[in-house]
């Protein structure tokens, strides 16, 4: 019974899917094999439509909507992923690029562990990628919110001492 229904239903679904793709933003092929994917659905659930057409057009309906809000919030990626001119710096997709800014990311992370006093804690709390406030440092610190801008200025200042030999031997 199923492949006789998949054959009696094929050309329809090609009609429907082809008709409601294009105000869809979908392939017709996906709007196709989604509409396969219910009908399956349901036969397993010993549960054939009644009216198998018109259960079709349906579905297709359904799922170009469905179609139509998953392209509304999906933001397609502005560049190459793989562009070695990448402005994050993270080097794109080509692996010397990646491996220079990893290393370049390590020793940042090892010259601040080398800092005096409460430098780095400090310079740590400002590189998180949990963007913490100046509160919320202060806070973990111990110290005064007015003095947390002070401070860093000195530690960044040690930081850039420390970093000078090198700099100018890289």
């Amino acid at each position: 019974m199923t492949h006789d229904l998949v054959t009696a239903l094929r050309p329809l679904l090609t009609a429907e899917a082809s008709a409601e793709a294009y105000a869809s933003g979908a392939e017709p092929a996906d709007l196709e094999q989604a509409v396969w994917l219910r009908l399956l659905e349901r036969l397993d659930a010993h549960d054939p439509p009644y009216d198998p057409q018109a259960w079709l057009r349906r579905t297709v309906r359904t799922e170009a909507r469905r179609a139509r809000r998953t392209v509304r919030h999906e933001t397609p990626w502005a560049g190459d992923p793989a562009d070695p001119a990448d402005t994050a710096g993270t080097g794109g997709g080509d692996p010397e690029l990646l491996a220079l800014a990893a290393a370049r990311r390590r020793a940042l992370r090892d010259a601040v562990r080398r800092l005096p006093g409460r430098c780095p804690r400090l310079l740590e709390a400002l590189l998180s990628p949990h963007d913490p406030t100046y509160r919320d440092i202060a806070g973990e610190l111990g110290i005064s919110q007015g003095s947390l801008g002070p401070e860093r200025s000195r530690c960044l200042g040690c930081l850039r001492r420390l970093l000078a030999p090198e700099v100018a031997s890289g």
